[in-house]
């Protein structure tokens, strides 16, 4: 599929509820313009960076400001909070839910927790379980779930690896049973961290669909497996039980966070989709049937944009499933071709796996399972003729979801290890992401403060990073931007481009596009946001 027809079917999805433009009450923003790619160059290169147009005056207000805090922590934390940083796009729900949350959710179900694991059980409390609610009163026992729970006084220096990893199993009892009340939870945060959009990965349906996949079995013939599953009407049932499992999580969400009343909570605002989790480590026919559950899905069920296979990327059944996983999402994506896939792969280091492992998954998702974006992308430079993959990732605008802080607690890799800037230096669209921001005990503001500070970027890197959030996004409607931003710079479209960005009344044509597009609607929230932020510095600097 050529660059442009990807873009295509990249923005023109079903509809989604229409986002009110009313007045936002933001508060502040940050930098950026990413080194925007310029047309290709020698084969092997990168791209060179596009000139960039003039900072507007309070793009230079905001810089120097940005400049002025380098080295005052409590300006530096209240200014990365106020930034405008678009939307989440690599976030896990269960791990997402501060550890807290989920202890008085376990407290209030009543659940126990085994002493010696430290692991959320079903009641009763008997020998060897005590209720979670002690971890409410006695602070010994609540740092111990804490830590266990979570990256809470992780050892530095130690690889995160297993204990990240381990933590799911230990609070699964708790998240399975409250998928509205968690979403309450992250919604208000992304809210609160001025993001505007939020795509959240859970399990639709998990039980019906380990117990499909074990009735049907597996077959090589891709297509006679799907027919399996079809036959009976069995996977749409399934399909009819995740949704049914949403309405439920959408009632508990609103009644949670207090939606349609005066004392709402900021995150009934925020746009969610939903990305559908598979469980790469499992068996071959419980990954397919639940891939092509989810892709069935997304077409049926607009609150539902795409698949995304997770779990270690370097278990011994995941390794050894790789290509084959990616066969089954060739195929699913010529049953299913309106269904968005965004990958996990290339997390991944030398010493982790075997040299070869590391040389194809990123290709593999790109060329073979039809990527649009990929999670974390960390081995680059140890893939097969990688500078190639970078060009191909660039030209087809394949986004990189980058969560730092979980690439340097899993794998360990940070700072100048890191691809970041070798993605960019390519062209290759780069999204900052949390991954699972409850376990790693960070925000999004965290990780934008780590890139400003490790990569030296200044407002408009920033800025743009926080754009490209939305640009990439799989939400439905035209964007806002013209062309491919990432290389051409973030230029308004046609429609809108005798308007400012974010004015409160747009031209008729821009007004159009706005009511007819929700994914330019939030972009357009977002530039007003932007609007206000850098007015907040013109204003103090005049006092």
């Amino acid at each position: 599929m050529t660059s442009v027809n990807r873009r295509s079917v990249r923005r023109a999805r079903g509809p989604l509820a229409p986002i009110g433009l009313g007045a936002l009450a933001v508060l502040s923003l940050l930098p950026g313009t990413p080194p925007a790619a310029a047309q290709p160059v020698a084969a092997a290169q990168p791209r060179a960076a596009a000139p960039l147009p003039p900072p507007t005056r309070g793009e230079y207000l905001a810089a120097a400001r940005l400049a002025g805090i380098r080295n005052d922590p409590a300006a530096l934390s209240a200014f990365f909070t106020a930034l405008p940083k678009g939307g989440d796009l690599h976030n896990h729900l269960s791990g997402a839910v501060s550890t807290e949350y989920l202890i008085s959710l376990a407290a209030d179900d009543g659940l126990c927790i085994d002493e010696r694991t430290l692991t959320a059980v079903p009641p009763p409390c008997g020998a060897g379980r005590r209720p979670a609610s002690d971890a409410l009163t006695d602070t010994a026992f609540r740092r111990a779930v804490l830590r266990a729970w979570s990256m809470q006084d992780f050892p530095p220096g130690r690889s995160g690896h297993d204990h990240f990893f381990d933590t799911f199993g230990k609070f699964d009892e708790v998240t399975r049973r409250h998928r509205g009340k968690l979403l309450g939870d992250v919604a208000d945060t992304v809210a609160r961290q001025n993001q505007f959009y939020l795509e959240s990965m859970v399990t639709p349906a998990s039980d019906g669909a380990r117990i499909l996949a074990d009735e049907v079995g597996w077959d090589e013939d891709l297509a006679k497996l799907h027919g399996k599953l079809l036959a009976g009407g069995k996977l749409d049932e399934l399909v009819a039980e995740a949704s049914r499992e949403t309405d439920e999580s959408d009632a508990e969400f609103r009644t949670a966070a207090r939606c349609g009343t005066p004392r709402a909570e900021a995150g009934c605002r925020v746009p969610v989709r939903w990305i559908s989790q598979v469980s790469r480590g499992s068996s071959p026919a419980r990954v397919f049937t639940q891939l092509a559950l989810g892709m069935r899905l997304a077409e049926r069920d607009e609150r539902y944009a795409a698949v995304n296979p997770v779990q270690p990327e370097d278990w011994d059944s995941s390794l050894r499933n790789y290509s084959l996983q990616m066969r089954m999402l060739d195929y699913l994506h010529r049953v299913y071709p309106k269904t968005h896939i965004t990958l996990h792969a290339g997390e991944l280091w030398p010493g982790l796996v075997k040299p070869e492992d590391l040389a194809f998954h990123i290709g593999e998702a790109v060329n073979v399972g039809h990527a649009e974006r990929i999670g974390h992308g960390v081995d680059l430079v140890h893939e097969d003729d990688w500078q190639r993959l970078a060009r191909t990732m660039a030209d087809r605008e394949i986004a990189v979801e980058v969560p730092f802080t979980s690439n340097a607690q899993i794998l360990g890799v940070r700072g100048a290890d890191h691809p970041f800037t070798t993605y960019r230096s390519y062209g290759v669209p780069v999204v900052l992401a949390t991954d699972d921001p409850g376990v790693s005990r960070i925000d999004i503001s965290h990780e934008y403060r780590y890139a400003a500070r490790t990569y030296d970027l200044g407002y408009r890197e920033l800025k743009d990073l926080a754009r490209a959030s939305l640009e990439y996004a799989f939400l439905p409607g035209a964007s806002l931007w013209r062309g491919n931003p990432t290389r051409d710079g973030y230029r308004l479209t046609g429609p809108c481009r005798h308007t400012g960005p974010g004015a409160d009344n747009p031209r008729q044509q821009c007004r159009r596009l706005l009511n007819t597009s929700t994914k330019a609607q939030v972009q357009w929230r977002q530039e007003a946001a932007f609007v206000a932020f850098e007015r907040r510095f013109a204003t103090t600097r005049a006092d």
